[in-house]
């Protein structure tokens, strides 16, 4: 069992209440999910700040949040929307930087109607890259200064390799790679693309992060991990074969669901 991968949890900060002893037993790795509204980012957050760092007295894993995605992308052609995304990632950081967190949640912005499109107008590709670049230049600057990592979940993504080389095209250690396997198998089953084992080989290395939620490749369910139709002893032999050391997120609905999520794959062998 020792030496089995531990889990970390992404929470809110009432749902890390009420699971503190269970994250600090072995020091998992924690994503918090109170920062990505912009309400909160454009009010006084100093305060849910304070009160993680009282909940995390003694831990001793790493600390991150979700960015801020909600009625956005970072591949933005509208020069104003371009700003305000700007906006949220610099805040999300700043939040970053006061907890001592060390990754950043941010979405991809690969579409399904991308798969089947980027290969029909010209400079398509090359110019989804630059609107990113635009985007992000700031925010990826901030993070390497503060010791924190964007990394780019798939959400609607088919291809497994078109985000990796966004992320690759920075040049910077402070942008990587997330795989969502619950995202990962929706695209599977529903648009076509390979299953979950082989987004997180294509990543490679360049994986630093995984949300860890069970799904039936039809839509975004979040269940506790065992309770969907992942095959869970496939997407663990591929995190075997990494160096990088990703965090390993579960990410729930429901967030009760986190102990059954633990104590099913450790009954398989798999994590602990």
């Amino acid at each position: 069992m020792s030496d089995l991968p531990i889990l970390g949890a992404a929470l809110t900060l009432d749902a890390l209440e009420n699971q503190r002893a269970l994250m600090l037993e072995k020091h998992r790795d924690l994503e918090l999910q109170d920062f990505w509204p912009g309400e909160v980012l454009n009010g006084d957050w100093t305060p849910l700040v304070d009160r993680a760092k009282r909940l995390l007295e003694g831990h001793r894993g790493r600390v991150g949040i979700h960015g801020p995605f909600f009625g956005f992308a970072i591949d933005s052609m509208d020069v104003d929307v371009r700003e305000i995304v700007k906006k949220r990632l610099l805040q999300g950081l700043e939040v970053c930087e006061a907890l001592g967190g060390t990754h950043m949640v941010v979405h991809s912005p690969y579409t399904t109607w991308d798969h089947n499109n980027l290969d029909n107008y010209e400079n398509a590709r090359e110019l989804k890259l630059e609107l990113c670049h635009v985007t992000m230049k700031d925010a990826v600057k901030r993070a390497e200064n503060i010791g924190c990592e964007l990394v780019i979940e798939n959400i609607e993504d088919k291809d497994p390799y078109a985000r990796i080389e966004l992320a690759k095209s920075f040049g910077s250690e402070a942008v990587k790679v997330s795989v969502d396997t619950g995202h990962a198998h929706y695209a599977h089953g529903s648009t076509g693309a390979p299953p979950v084992d082989y987004f997180i080989k294509a990543a490679g290395n360049n994986l630093r992060h995984i949300h860890l939620q069970d799904a039936d490749g039809y839509a975004d369910r979040h269940w506790t991990l065992g309770e969907g139709t992942i095959n869970w002893p496939s997407v663990f032999a591929a995190l075997g074969e990494l160096e990088s050391n990703p965090r390993l997120i579960v990410e729930l609905r429901d967030h009760s669901g986190l102990p059954a999520s633990i104590a099913n794959m450790a009954a398989l062998g798999l994590a602990q």
